[in-house]
């Protein structure tokens, strides 16, 4: 097949009824390595560090009840994403699918929904990982003003854009590139957590904690001692925690299996980072309290960085950069391969003509979409620079702004799984239970996330406190992008009739697999 770029490239998999070939590398991820792509993503270190203040300071002790709560839209999304996946695998995903199901309005919307949440945690990835660069060099040379660095608006921007400007280069290389680097830096991470949590559980054991804190399941109930607010905002901030496995989903069309190992990738990754956020979770509290003061959980100053805070006591002065460095890794690796989901679907969005025909450029050397690549780039050095200039906490803002975004699409995501195997919904007990059960009640759960976090985004204090015009900077962040997306979707409308025509990518119902006769499946 000749990709976009003029190279001949071979066929990833059959097509679904309107798919093509982008031009990407086939076979080249497997089960495995697609999770770890998936956990480099979620980034668990960096995620953890920027996130648990935000849900601590909404839910307290009830953390890891939160995050199980948040975890089972995702769970339940997930299975919406698998089957999708296994009959029209097209790494425009959240996209491709939404646009089949619902038409191209709402695919486009799910579409541009997806790319700027991805343009948000870009944006929060390189705050987190200057944080922790200027942190882990301070310790090294033993000089604090090191680490003040991080807070001079000018040096942040410039050394963040730097950071930016390499996670590009690298993504830009291949997928062979960006797998190779994930499994060292995704490896370094875990280990350094694992052992971050068993030390602190040690220093509980021995009543060598601050806080000292005995081990409760009532932690893990989220139906006590939450008031509807706490508890959403929680979620948001959960949801941020466990976003980023989708990317397993957009690397369907490089798998070796595209209709099933991207799918098993994902639930792998949702899985195992549910496992290490508990584990987390339950060290941190019973180790720190969740006070407002010295090293608590609570505490404002170490709300934007809690691994900051904790890793000396934890570890000690001399292994305590190792957790600096892991999470300096941990952001690194997700600023890389979270450019992964973004160009790809914008690529998808290209070469559907959703976006201009150049965003489905393939490179003819590394089968990247090089164009996507680099203008995910740029526009996130831009939104960065933008909203560090207009908020003194932009690392709040853009968690909470995330949670609006993530909501968004994968809500309807997991309504159009629904949507598109409709006729075939009730014909087995399975698909019951994963192309219509699951995916519905992910797709509600999300919704109504979504509608409340937009409501509480209007007011300045349920995020950094900035605001424009009495509102607060999250809603801008947050719905005030989509309705961006709005305005550039008429825009496009004009420029590029025929998506919106339904030519370019038909929205359609597959006929149920048994009627699909053997010859023509394997036509496709």
């Amino acid at each position: 097949m000749i990709d976009n770029s003029g190279s001949t490239t071979p066929t990833a998999a059959p097509a679904a009824e309107g798919l093509v070939s982008k031009g990407l590398a086939p076979g080249k991820i497997g089960t495995f390595s697609g999770a770890v792509l998936g956990i480099s993503s979620v980034a668990p270190g960096y995620t953890l560090t920027a996130s648990i203040g935000l849900i601590v300071a909404a839910v307290g002790l009830k953390m890891p009840a939160i995050l199980i709560a948040g975890f089972i839209p995702m769970f339940l999304t997930a299975y919406a994403y698998r089957e999708l996946n296994s009959r029209a695998p097209d790494c425009g995903a959240s996209f491709t699918w939404s646009t089949k199901a619902f038409g191209s309005y709402i695919g486009w919307m799910c579409g541009w929904g997806m790319v700027m949440a991805t343009i948000i945690v870009l944006s929060n990835l390189a705050a987190i990982a200057v944080e922790f660069f200027y942190l882990f060099f301070a310790r090294i040379f033993d000089n604090t003003d090191i680490a003040d660095l991080a807070d001079n608006k000018g040096i942040n921007i410039a050394t963040t854009l730097v950071f930016i400007a390499i996670a590009t280069l690298v993504a830009s290389r291949g997928i062979t590139t960006s797998e190779r680097v994930q499994y060292i830096l995704v490896g370094f991470q875990m280990i350094i957590l694992l052992a971050f949590a068993v030390t602190a559980f040690v220093h509980v054991g021995i009543g060598d904690a601050p806080a000292d804190l005995s081990f409760d399941l009532d932690w893990f109930n989220p139906f006590t001692g939450l008031a509807l607010s706490a508890f959403v905002i929680g979620v948001t901030g959960s949801i941020f925690a466990f976003w980023g496995w989708d990317t397993c989903l957009t690397l369907g069309e490089e798998s070796k299996d595209p209709k099933k190992v991207p799918g098993r990738a994902g639930l792998l990754c949702v899985l195992s980072i549910l496992l290490t956020y508990l584990l987390i979770a339950v060290a941190v509290m019973m180790y720190a309290g969740v006070g407002e003061t010295d090293l608590g959980l609570g505490n404002e100053e170490n709300a934007d960085n809690v691994f900051g805070a904790l890793a000396d006591p934890v570890l000690g002065r001399w292994a305590g950069p190792l957790l600096f460095l892991a999470v300096l890794a941990s952001s690194v690796a997700s600023l890389q391969t979270t450019f992964l989901p973004a160009a790809r679907t914008m690529l998808a969005m290209g070469a559907y003509g959703a976006f201009p025909k150049k965003f489905a450029e393939v490179s003819p050397r590394f089968l990247v979409p090089t164009f996507s690549t680099i203008v995910a780039g740029v526009v996130t050095a831009t939104f960065y620079t933008l909203v560090t200039l207009l908020s003194e906490r932009t690392l709040l803002d853009t968690i909470a702004a995330l949670g609006i975004m993530i909501c968004w699409y994968y809500g309807i995501t997991a309504f159009a799984c629904v949507w598109f195997f409709r006729r075939e919904l009730f014909t087995s007990a399975r698909n019951i239970v994963f192309k219509f059960l699951f995916p519905l009640l992910g797709g509600i759960m999300l919704g109504s996330v979504f509608v409340i976090s937009v409501r509480e985004s209007m007011d300045p204090e349920n995020g950094s406190g900035a605001e424009i015009g009495g509102i607060g900077l999250v809603f801008y962040m947050g719905f005030g992008i989509l309705l961006l997306g709005a305005v550039l979707m008429v825009v496009m409308r004009f420029r590029s009739p025929d998506f919106f025509l339904g030519r370019t990518l038909t929205r359609d119902t597959p006929p149920l697999v048994e009627d699909v006769a053997p010859e023509s499946v394997a036509k496709r």
